[in-house]
């Protein structure tokens, strides 16, 4: 276990026995020896903090991370204990807080607030809403977002990245690359996403199963219970739908696919920026699609299904993620997006594409904290990029190096254009 010295870079990861919180690590296993790495200096001389309510023991972490598990203190106490967690930010000098967990988003900057701790999470969590989510059904993400912008201007006195995941995150710097140098006006931006990843052998799927590549119940919060969303005119609008009865054409070259419209924090910060239509087209496994499909007379009934993370621990995984950004112009359309194969991830970082996705936000916006300039205040990843100097991109682009970008002589359209009904 580490030493404690004056020049460490002290690290907390909060719900550091999760999926993300493994395959971020992963990438700082390869930091710490990689000495091209840009935060491999910092990493070399770090003390890592592993707080987890259900915490896993260190032979779980020694066999995941040889390189960087001699870094480590682990912990055990639920951040509901606002003051535990207080606590042992101050005792252990903590100087960035990598959340990962189901801890309150709010609740979490405000203490790191209170401290002046530095922070970075995947997503925005709310434990109220997830307690009464019959009061907010249909609109769950939305109450989060707003409850967070209530506070959000608040947090001066820590420098927070919030949303810096794949989606959000990654996505935001891939628009930001796409639009900074255009000429024309854009009409629209989707975020896109197609995720083929399944198990190699089909015959390890069990039926009435959910399989997702990351939360099963976060997916079905935005795929069953939310209505599908989009931005326009910086205003959210609402199809009175199911999720899964309709879906959208997305180009992207020589690659097509239909995907289903649902809430996500980037359209949100996207369409406060800029004045397009915004929206997230998600096309999951064909297995967990007809399960959906099949029940959409009833889908209530789908949270007493099994689900699962497919996880290549337990059975090799073939298929990729695909996620991008198809910006819409009059008469054309641009794209980049990062495709990841689970095979090649799993053989270098020991996670599906998905997990090595978001972990790859989580790693450039850590490196942006603990090596950039940036005026302290909490900052979606668009707003970091919009009001500060800093290198998001090149720390990004370290492990995550192919984006493939192209442009489409036509266009699809608007949203509107694009539906189809399944069931028409």
């Amino acid at each position: 276990m580490c030493k404690m010295k004056d020049n460490n870079t002290v690290i907390t990861v909060l719900g550091s026995a999760g999926g993300v919180a493994k395959s971020v690590l992963s990438i700082l296993n390869k930091s710490v020896v990689d000495t091209s790495d840009p935060i491999h200096s910092l990493i070399k001389n770090s003390v890592i903090h592993l707080v987890d309510k259900n915490q896993k023991d260190l032979e779980y972490y020694s066999s995941l991370f040889p390189e960087l598990y001699q870094h480590f203190v682990l912990h055990q106490f639920d951040l509901k204990d606002i003051k535990k967690l207080t606590k042992h930010l101050k005792s252990t000098k903590t100087l960035v807080v990598i959340d990962v967990s189901w801890g309150d988003t709010v609740e979490m900057l405000q203490c790191c607030n209170k401290l002046g701790v530095k922070y970075v999470n995947t997503a925005l969590e709310n434990t109220y809403i997830d307690e009464n989510e019959e009061l907010y059904e249909g609109f769950q993400l939305a109450e989060r977002i707003y409850h967070l912008e209530k506070h959000k201007d608040l947090f001066t006195n820590t420098t927070a990245i919030i949303g810096s995941g794949m989606n959000p995150g990654v996505v935001q710097w891939m628009a930001y690359e796409l639009l900074k140098d255009s000429k024309e006006k854009p009409l629209a931006c989707y975020i896109v996403e197609h995720d083929t990843s399944f198990y190699k052998n089909p015959l390890k799927a069990k039926e009435n199963t959910i399989y997702t590549t990351w939360s099963p119940e976060c997916f079905l919060d935005e795929a069953i219970a939310s209505y599908p969303m989009y931005i326009h005119h910086h205003t959210p609008l609402y199809l009175y739908e199911d999720v899964y009865d309709i879906e959208f054409k997305v180009t992207l070259g020589n690659k097509q696919f239909y995907g289903c419209l649902m809430p996500h924090e980037e359209i949100f910060t996207l369409g406060k920026i800029y004045d397009f239509e915004s929206g997230f087209l998600y096309k999951v496994n064909d297995h967990t699609t007809d399960i959906i499909r099949t029940n959409l007379d009833d889908v209530d009934k789908l949270w007493d299904y099994d689900m699962e993370v497919l996880n290549p621990d337990k059975a090799p995984l073939d298929g990729e993620d695909l996620v991008g950004v198809l910006v819409v112009y009059q008469d054309k359309e641009h794209y980049m997006y990062n495709v990841s194969s689970n095979e090649e991830i799993f053989s270098k970082f020991q996670t599906n594409a998905t997990y090595f996705q978001v972990a790859s936000g989580v790693y450039a916006a850590l490196a942006v904290l603990l090596k950039d300039s940036i005026p302290k205040g909490a900052y979606y990843v668009d707003e970091l990029l919009h009001q500060t100097e800093n290198q998001y991109g090149k720390y990004l682009t370290h492990y995550m190096t192919t984006f493939e970008t192209g442009e489409n002589n036509q266009t699809d359209g608007l949203l509107l254009q694009r539906m189809q009904r399944i069931n028409s």
